[in-house]
């Protein structure tokens, strides 16, 4: 299969349970070499998930290969910086995107598919959309799976911190940032 036979569209409200599904397909088993069994399975019980807000704002997408989900993620206009509907409390705003960074959101590849471009071609498309809002920056919390994504389209690491999560697990996470321009909006 080649990437470029798989399409990429908006996700839709209909399709959170095929999401939170390839969600936890992939936040378990693309964490081996990265993260222990544990450490896995906590963070995609909660932290991993839809965030419905990015559904709504039509800034979550998914790349389907015929009716089967491969991948999804999207971008962010809203303050939250990571995490699904479960890990959220409060009011989400909108970012001045004058002043303040888009965030990179939720990238998830089904196990067996990861290295074929995916991952890739969601990134491009969310920095384009980005950029198209007026965006000059993208920030982003990474998991150790997915950072040389990141690190190959030019972000830098910020900070490195553990998620503390229930029952005393620790998951090492990565803020990263990368600054866009215009050149952005045409790019493949």
């Amino acid at each position: 299969m080649q990437p470029e036979t798989f399409s990429l569209r908006p996700a839709r409200m209909a399709d959170v349970p095929v999401l939170e599904a390839l969600i936890a397909r992939s936040g378990v088993g693309l964490s081996t070499g990265f993260y222990s069994d544990q450490q896995a399975a906590a963070v995609t019980r909660h932290v991993f998930g839809v965030d419905t807000q990015l559904v709504a704002d039509q800034t979550y997408f998914i790349i389907e290969d015929g009716a089967k989900a491969l991948a999804c993620g999207g971008w962010s206009k809203r303050r939250t910086l990571f995490g699904g509907d479960r890990a959220k409390s409060g009011p989400d705003p909108l970012l001045d995107p004058l002043q303040e960074a888009a965030r990179i959101r939720a990238f998830f590849v089904d196990p067996g598919m990861e290295r074929r471009g995916l991952g890739s071609q969601l990134m491009r498309h969310c920095t384009r959309e980005a950029a198209l809002n007026g965006f000059g920056t993208l920030e982003l919390v990474a998991t150790l799976p997915g950072e040389p994504l990141y690190l190959a389209f030019g972000f830098a690491v910020i900070e490195r911190f553990e998620l503390d999560l229930p029952g005393g697990i620790q998951v090492p996470v990565t803020r990263m940032r990368k600054n866009i321009g215009p050149a952005e909006t045409t790019a493949a």
